[in-house]
């Protein structure tokens, strides 16, 4: 009797913990119309920028992006109303070094690298965004490097 309580109680763990891993899929169907999708290197690192010709803002949320091993928020651009940007800091910038600690406060570290839930090349992305309350990925191709 033990034996099967032990049994039935294992298979309902596994079920549990089967159901509760995460349902990443990459989706089909982009969450917004895009134009060419490019990144530029600047004294901080790389800016990534993800024109976009439509978006329904009421039901898709655009929110990070993960690109060359990193993952950055996604903002959207106060210049430019249908661009959203992605800064990644290499740590390329002007660093204070003195023996002084409190003239090195402002210093800001590099970024830490961050893995892509799937496996990407170094011209695509993976675009995190949140649709019906729910986090959703599309992969992003054929991105260039502008100057």
């Amino acid at each position: 009797m033990t034996k099967i309580l032990f049994f039935m109680a294992g298979v309902l763990m596994v079920v549990l913990f089967a159901s509760c891993g995460s349902n990443k899929d990459l989706q089909e169907r982009a969450p917004a119309q895009f134009n060419e999708v490019y990144y530029t290197y600047n004294s901080n690192g790389i800016e990534l920028n993800i024109p976009v010709i439509s978006i329904q803002d009421e039901l898709v949320s655009l929110d990070a992006v993960y690109f060359h091993g990193m993952k950055s928020d996604l903002k959207k651009s106060d210049d430019q109303p249908n661009l959203y940007v992605a800064n990644f800091r290499m740590g390329t910038g002007e660093m204070v070094m003195d023996e002084d600690p409190a003239k090195e406060y402002g210093n800001k570290p590099p970024q830490l690298p961050e893995e892509s839930p799937f496996s990407i090349d170094d011209d695509e992305a993976i675009l995190v965004f949140t649709q019906e309350d729910k986090i959703k990925y599309y992969k992003l191709t054929g991105i260039v490097e502008k100057e």
